[in-house]
């Protein structure tokens, strides 16, 4: 069996009495520094509670979706950490790692001092490449591709715990392999290369089949998309849990991992394009 553990920071939402003393807290803090408020309003109905397994993926996805709805205007400030880390129930460290991945991408800046915090930065002019970013976007519809991978994502996890052929061991361990070992810029490819070899030991060429098609889809996303090494760190380990439980014949277990990796991708890419 695998030994699932919490490794990205999450924790159970609090208790109704403690989500109220934060929401309270977070309004306090908005009249006195000029922040957005968490307590009420529309942040509160946007930012919820990550769910475990996803807590780096997911706390991007809202913290990128209130960017995007415009809840705190450019030269607005962020909620301070502490209340968003506790609204939506990650630790500070992770909601840091997602806060510097938008000061990387020019979407926030820090300021100390007194005055400090997180402060939205206006966007940019559209890039040289935003024609070909809407392109790919439009071609695909989006939430129909992730559920569609999921579906088969999971499907070839199980088939393959239940019934993995001779060779299929060596595969999936070099397959492992490659991405673990792989340079930054070759990374997409290897990771395909190993959820391709996971759908042809189902013993479905249809599965197989269909996969390949879908993952193409998928692809031309991903590469609207930055490669950030938290998510790839953690992508790596649920690779190794899927792996690990199909060697251990514990399809269960294999498609749950399978079905967390899956929604991990997917917020990542709903944070990002939606």
């Amino acid at each position: 069996m695998v030994t699932r553990r919490r490794t990205d920071g999450t924790r159970p939402a609090a208790a109704d009495g403690a989500a109220e003393a934060v929401g309270e807290a977070a309004g306090a803090a908005g009249a006195a520094g000029g922040e957005a408020e968490t307590g009420s309003g529309p942040l509160a109905s946007v930012l919820r509670p990550v769910r475990a397994g996803n807590g780096f993926e997911e706390t991007l996805e809202q913290v990128l979706q209130l960017l995007r709805l415009g809840l705190v205007p450019p030269g607005g400030r962020l909620p301070a950490e502490r209340e968003l880390a506790q609204h939506l129930g990650v630790s500070r460290v992770t909601l840091r790692e997602v806060l510097k991945v938008l000061q990387d991408q020019g979407m926030v800046e820090s300021r100390r001092g007194r005055y400090g915090g997180t402060f939205v930065l206006p966007r940019a002019n559209a890039a040289d490449g935003s024609d070909e970013l809407r392109r790919r976007v439009a071609a695909v519809d989006l939430e129909d591709t992730l559920r569609f991978r999921e579906v088969l994502e999971t499907g070839a996890a199980g088939l393959c715990a239940d019934g993995l052929p001779a060779e299929g061991e060596g595969r999936l361990r070099a397959a492992l392999e490659a991405t673990q070992g792989a340079r930054l810029e070759d990374y997409r490819r290897q990771d395909t290369l190993l959820h391709l070899t996971l759908a042809e030991l189902s013993g479905s060429t249809s599965l197989a089949a269909g996969y390949a098609s879908v993952r193409a889809a998928l692809n031309e996303l991903l590469d609207c998309i930055p490669l950030l090494v938290r998510n790839l760190e953690h992508s790596q380990q649920q690779h190794a849990a899927v792996v690990e439980a199909v060697l251990d014949r514990d399809a269960e277990a294999a498609r749950e991992m399978m079905r967390e990796h899956c929604g991990g991708t997917a917020a990542l890419l709903r944070g990002f394009l939606a």
